[in-house]
């Protein structure tokens, strides 16, 4: 089964050229089959007319922790009231996310998916972290795989209070790692000031590349400090929040493969400093925007709004953050040639908007823009009346 969707007023693809204007696409299976103007569309099984709508790949997210239990309102309220937000928050979470079943994590995970792929999130990547036991951590991952694309162990996320730093570091690089590693694909760690130093950090990161998972990093969130320099040394795939950079992080960046990955939501929410998007991008480093969808620090699942704060407050262009949150995403993935990007052959994952372009992403901040949106070339949210 085809289908062609024309009058695509303005069609993001990421490829060369990277944006048509009076375009067409056509899907076939799960796959773009064809891409180009309007007027030159071949036929096809079914026909959908965008009316002149801007289309886009589908939103990657690169960075969420999904599978959880409970709520963090409490310190929303306190950090709104001036309380400063440290990673031992975590730990509640932890306490709910062990005391849940199965079903309730599964649903809860389903449930915050789902909402995800209705605004046009249509490849997510998320974390386990919430269970810090092999148990629960290899339960998160199994869980995890049922519903998202890309999944990745951080068992190295808070070293719970109820053991010491050199057990738990043996326990995470060891026997979780074992149970986990058949349901991820990435490992993680948080390196930061009151989780994991740069040294404990590089451990669980060459115990998980040696059980051939790819890396990735928790970096640079709280204040300045290694993760970035980590990240690049082992050639992970993202380091991400990257909050507080010194010009070497930028440079380190620039001159790598490290995809620096912003999550400008979680640094609203913690009331810290928006990351230098400008700087990172005018180095030449590649740079992807994420949720950092999670119950403390981000709870959001709208990929729009990052878009719209990196525009806004960020110094990006509509053109920058756009990319950032599609192929930079899929870049941080790995999966820069499947999705993120519209062109023969890539997963047919598409995003229309109800705008005439993708600037109305943040020229009209809140507004909710998705109008259809289509996964593996299925209409998970059919175009609206």
């Amino acid at each position: 089964m085809s289908t062609l969707i024309t009058n695509i007023a303005e069609l993001t693809t990421n490829d060369d050229p990277e944006v048509l204007t009076d375009a067409a696409v056509v899907l076939s299976g799960d796959r773009f089959a064809w891409v180009g103007p309007a007027k030159a569309a071949p036929p096809a099984d079914t026909r959908v007319d965008a009316a002149g709508r801007a289309a886009l790949p589908g939103w990657v997210d690169s960075h969420t922790h999904l599978v959880f239990a409970g709520d963090r309102t409490a310190e929303f309220t306190a950090r709104m009231a001036g309380k400063p937000y440290t990673a031992g928050g975590i730990t509640t979470t932890v306490t709910a996310t062990r005391a849940a079943t199965d079903d309730d994590l599964r649903a809860t995970l389903r449930r915050h998916v789902a909402e995800a792929v209705s605004q046009g999130t249509t490849c997510l990547e998320t974390k386990t972290g919430y269970g810090l036991t092999v148990e629960d951590e290899a339960r998160a991952a199994r869980i995890a795989a049922e519903s998202v694309d890309e999944v990745t162990y951080l068992g190295a996320h808070l070293i719970p209070p109820d053991t010491t730093p050199e057990s738990y570091l043996d326990l995470v690089s060891g026997s979780m790692l074992a149970a986990v590693a058949p349901h991820a694909q990435w490992a993680d760690v948080f390196c930061e000031t009151g989780a994991f130093d740069e040294s404990q950090s590089r451990s669980v990161l060459t115990a998980a590349a040696a059980h051939g998972l790819g890396l990735r990093v928790h970096g640079n969130q709280l204040a300045p400090g290694p993760g970035v320099r980590l990240a690049v040394e082992l050639s992970a795939a993202s380091v991400d929040h990257c909050t507080y950079l010194t010009e070497s992080d930028i440079d380190a960046l620039a001159n790598s493969d490290t995809v620096a990955t912003l999550l400008p939501a979680c640094d609203l929410s913690t009331r810290h400093p928006l990351p230098n998007a400008r700087a990172l991008l005018d180095a030449g480093a590649t740079v992807a925007l994420a949720t950092n969808c999670n119950p403390g620090s981000s709870y959001t699942s709208s990929m729009a709004f990052c878009v719209a704060t990196a525009v806004l407050q960020m110094r990006m262009s509509v053109a920058e953050a756009v990319k950032a949150a599609t192929w930079g995403g899929a870049r941080a993935l790995r999966r820069e040639t499947e999705v993120g990007v519209i062109r023969p052959g890539a997963r047919a994952d598409l995003h229309i908007l109800d705008a005439p372009s993708a600037t109305h992403l943040a020229y009209r901040p809140g507004v909710p823009l998705t109008w259809a949106v289509w996964r593996s070339g299925a209409p998970v949210r059919p175009p609206r009346e």
